[in-house]
């Protein structure tokens, strides 16, 4: 009698499993060929970029400012840039993920399938696709404009924030949504309250996922030009007070270096460029590693 768990001779599923094993690799072998081609660009920006960067990265470029410095002249630097951008961001940052995040507490943990949670859901969505300088002519028209304050680094970080929150609001939303509702009925079922429960449960468990969301749209906003131009102006000289008078950012420093056909100003352009690499760059290190020291044990 023959066993029932012994395939027969012709019965085809050794072709089966042949064929589904072309089949993996067939897909596996795209997959390797698709993210090859995206390194492709990626790798080429970073090269070209480090390529003309690497002329004018010199402790200079660090320590000075381009007042009194006319494009054509060497030396210059972007210290007033970098420590524009630096403040811009922080107050961004102040701004935006507070809000961003108790918005997506809400989202997740009290709103449920109410009215009200559908129209901020909506309203974030609608945020996201906000085109840049659309945040920066708001900025403009409301702060500057309207109530009548003037140029400053803060106008730019209220243009900035607006970018910001949508992005960190949908990153912390997928987050929480990831963590276990077991761990929420454990906590509960130990009579502690849902405040509680967040603080201490939920949100040490998708920190991590949180951090790398806020550094993502931090990287988004850094980057940014079209609303800084509107909000803080020009400025060669350094100053540091982002609440009163023009400011500059590394973007529009670029922008600036990059619209003048002198090659010293390109040079600068291309070094300012790799700068706000390498600080993008050095914040997501940073952030990944206060993330793994704040991630819960798991034993």
């Amino acid at each position: 009698m023959t066993s029932l768990s012994t395939p027969r001779k012709g019965s085809g599923l050794g072709s089966v499993s042949t064929g589904r094993k072309v089949k993996d690799r067939t897909v596996q072998g795209l997959v390797y060929l698709a993210f090859l081609l995206a390194l492709v660009p990626l790798l080429s920006v970073l090269w070209t970029v480090v390529v003309n960067g690497a002329k004018r990265l010199d402790p200079t470029f660090f320590q000075f400012s381009m007042n009194a410095v006319a494009g054509k002249d060497p030396g210059g630097g972007a210290y007033h840039a970098i420590i524009g951008t630096l403040q811009q961001v922080a107050i961004t940052s102040a701004i935006a993920v507070p809000i961003a995040v108790l918005t997506a507490i809400y989202l997740v943990e009290y709103a449920g399938n109410g009215r009200l949670g559908k129209v901020i859901s909506f309203f974030v969505d609608v945020m996201t696709g906000i085109p840049s300088i659309v945040a920066g002519l708001f900025v403009l028209a409301l702060w500057l404009l309207t109530v009548g304050f003037g140029f400053s680094g803060f106008a730019g970080a209220l243009a900035l924030a607006i970018l910001m929150i949508p992005t960190v609001v949908r990153a912390t939303e997928e987050m929480l949504k990831l963590v276990p509702n077991d761990l929420r009925e454990a906590s509960y079922a130990l009579g502690v309250p849902r405040w509680r429960t967040i603080c201490f449960v939920i949100l040490p468990t998708a920190m991590t996922g949180i951090v790398t969301g806020v550094m993502l749209a931090v990287a988004r906003v850094m980057g940014e030009t079209a609303p800084l131009l509107l909000t803080i102006f020009f400025t060669k000289a350094i100053n540091t007070n982002p609440f009163e008078g023009p400011q500059a950012s590394l973007p529009t420093f670029i922008w600036e270096q990059a619209s003048d056909p002198n090659q010293t100003s390109i040079d600068r352009a291309w070094t300012g460029a790799l700068v706000l690499i390498g600080i993008i760059m050095l914040l997501n290190l940073l952030a990944r590693l206060v993330a793994r020291r704040s991630a819960p044990v798991r034993r």
